[in-house]
């Protein structure tokens, strides 16, 4: 009886599909009925975890959670030993309707919360006990974005924009910074801005004009009022509105949306809480509306032509697409009734069954690093296609590759020669110091997606950036201005220091290392995992962090320079570059270093100070060669550098023997 219902069922659909075909298919635009008003109101006087509708309707991801002390959303979490570079969301749990796509017009939305910006426990303890005086974290964003489950990125990201791969990545925010980060157009640390898709603000509001501090320690109240056929927006902070303007956020919206709260952390910290929060949205939708020809009329006209066609005996003539449609729906609609019919029999005839429960497992977090299968990394590579090639070194082979997502990814597969060597021998060393890695989060760090191993293969899969590495740019046809060379600089540092903190090196510094985003900002990728045949992991550390400076120093002047390291085709004097760079200090010529090609748009100034940075990051550990903290430090311009030794070292690098397998090319050679 149920199968005969099914088929009933189907074989009624099977009948509207054959008659309403006609009208849909005859290209004509379809009539769109009246206007309703779809309204979704959300309210949440606190966020203490005694309502249990706040773990069903809010979604935390990263280093978010819920203070029931404070009864508020916490940014990161309180509790974390180390609260530098986090990066966390607070998402209403379910898509809202942002956008009527038959129209383009965006919903009108309002939404009012109440935050904090305050210093953990542990930091206020020591600000009051005389200690350092913590000057913040990056901020807190309102934001409309088309997932929820995505993390962004920590530091001046505040987690609003993601590793996602869509060039056209759409999402709204309005930030709420206390980071002065000029690189992104920030005005000072105590601002409001607008961002449409992108990082940077469309539009920033000095909250300073209207008397507000963001980082006083108090609870602000926010207002964000958009009217969507007007496309008129007001930001209000307490009872004085900071901006009011015309806005069109279509172009940055899909249909569906979520809303919620992102914050994040960099090398400063702070507290971001969010105590209470409303929203409304009201969107317009239409009702489809029958079309004007009714299904008779088409009827009674495909009955005509019927008519016509058989007078004209034109056997040939193919059968209406109607028909084949039909026929199709019929033969579909009697193979799932048969289908039916034979599984309710065979149920029928079973004496003993045995029912297992789904099992439900948790979907993986899309930026979560993964094991890759073979077949998955051969697919997305075309089969290792020389055409997916990217470049090579001395231990394998970068390939372009798409992933099933659309992800473009980088993926570097090591060469038979390297894992047959004395240092890739031990795989599983190998695998454990990729996955260690891969679990380092910084925004100038080039995220590791995976990895993928069998008997014979080691694959990394890196993310992909469309700009390439930096020896293009710096080595190649066109020349990079000296603001961005200095900021690549910079970056890097940053990257470095950052591993260092970790107790971990990069152990491959060098400009093919170093990757550019669509904003130019440089992430260094392409780690070394350089492995030591001694059984000291912890001198091999300390021994790869001095050569990571070591290496940092060259780069810097190859930078500065805009050569490589190496140039056969120069004078004999200047084909080394550290070499030449010496001789330059000692004659009190470094401004021979600096790329002509920038002409005079070059700050001279900074590029000999940068230089003469690089130049302390080679000299010897025993005699001032600075840590990669210190050099983040010189590199801010604004303070005294130590001062260099009138004459160059005569050996770089203590560690002479390359038996360790962690002294190569610069970092073990005696000057000439």
């Amino acid at each position: 009886m149920g199968s005969y219902c099914c088929f009933s069922l189907l074989f009624s659909a099977t009948i509207v599909v054959f008659l309403a075909y006609p009208i849909l298919a005859d290209g004509k635009k379809q009539i769109t009925g009246p206007a309703v008003t779809v309204t979704k109101h959300l309210f949440f006087s606190d966020f203490r975890l005694d309502d249990p509708k706040i773990v069903h309707e809010v979604k935390l991801l990263g280093s978010a959670r819920f203070s029931d002390e404070k009864g508020a959303i916490q940014i990161p979490d309180e509790s974390l030993l180390d609260l530098r570079h986090q990066a966390g969301r607070a998402i209403y749990a379910y898509p809202i309707r942002m956008l009527d796509p038959l129209t383009g017009t965006p919903a009108s939305f309002e939404t009012t919360f109440s935050f904090q910006f305050s210093n953990s426990s542990a930091e206020s303890h020591v600000n009051s006990t005389g200690g350092y005086n913590n000057s913040g974290g990056s901020g807190l964003a309102f934001i409309v974005v088309p997932d929820e489950f995505t993390v962004g990125r920590p530091g001046p990201w505040l987690a609003m924009l993601n590793d996602a791969c869509e060039d056209n990545y759409k999402a709204v925010a309005v930030e709420f910074d206390t980071r002065h980060n000029p690189e992104f157009g920030d005005p000072n640390d105590n601002h409001v801005g607008i961002n449409l898709g992108s990082i940077i603000s469309t539009t920033t509001v000095n909250a300073s004009d209207v008397g507000v501090y963001l980082k006083d320690g108090l609870i602000h109240q926010a207002k964000i009022a958009y009217n969507g056929s007007r496309s008129w927006m007001e930001v209000s902070l307490g009872s004085k509105t900071i901006f009011s303007g015309s806005l069109d956020l279509s172009p940055f919206l899909n249909e569906y949306m979520f809303v919620g709260f992102s914050a994040s952390t960099g090398n400063m910290t702070q507290i971001h809480n969010v105590y209470s929060w409303n929203f409304t949205s009201t969107s317009q939708a239409s009702l489809r509306a029958p079309s004007a020809e009714t299904c008779e009329s088409k009827i009674m006209e495909q009955y005509d032509q019927g008519v016509q066609s058989s007078a004209s005996h034109s056997s040939k003539k193919e059968p209406p697409n109607s028909l084949l449609i039909f026929i199709c729906v019929m033969a579909l609609a009697i193979a799932v009734f048969a289908s039916l019919f034979y599984n309710g029999r065979r149920r029928n005839n079973q004496t003993k069954a045995v029912i297992l429960p789904d099992k439900r497992q948790r979907p993986r977090p899309p930026n979560k690093p993964r094991r890759f299968t073979i077949s998955e990394v051969s697919s997305a590579t075309r089969g290792f296609h020389e055409y997916e090639i990217l470049g090579n070194d001395s231990k394998g082979i970068y390939y372009r590759g798409k992933l099933p997502n659309g992800c473009q990814v980088a993926i570097k597969r090591f060469s038979a020669q390297f894992l047959s060597s004395q240092i890739g021998l031990d795989r599983r060393r190998l695998l454990k110091q990729i996955s260690t890695i891969s679990r380092v989060r910084h925004p100038n760090l080039v995220p590791i997606r995976g990895w993928c191993q069998d008997n014979r293969e080691t694959m990394v899969v890196y993310d992909f950036y469309p700009n390439g590495s930096l020896d293009k740019w710096l080595f190649g046809a066109g020349v990079l201005p000296w603001t961005r060379r200095l900021k690549v600089v910079k970056d890097v540092a940053d990257a470095l220091s950052f591993l260092h903190s970790k107790q971990l090196a990069h152990k491959n510094m060098k400009t093919t290392s170093v990757f550019l985003d669509v904003s130019f900002r440089a992430v260094l990728g392409d780690f070394g995992f350089v492995l030591s045949s001694t059984e000291s992991q912890r001198f091999e550390a300390t021994v790869s962090q001095k050569a990571d400076v070591f290496e940092f120093g060259i780069f810097v002047l190859e930078v500065v320079s805009g050569r490589g390291r190496l140039e056969s085709e120069l004078r004999q004097e200047e084909r080394d570059l550290l070499d030449f760079a010496w001789r330059m200090h000692e004659i009190d010529e470094k401004a021979r270093l600096v790329d002509r090609r920038m002409g005079s748009m070059v700050n001279l100034e900074q590029a000999i100070r940068v230089s003469e940075i690089g130049l302390l990051c080679t000299l010897n550990e025993s005699k001032g060669r600075p840590c990669m903290e210190e050099a983040v430090g010189f590199l801010n311009l604004d303070g005294p550098i130590p001062e260099l030794p009138p004459n160059r070292p005569v050996a770089l690098f203590p560690y002479s023997s390359t038996n360790t397998g962690l002294c190569t090319g610069y970092s073990c050679t005696l000057f000439k």
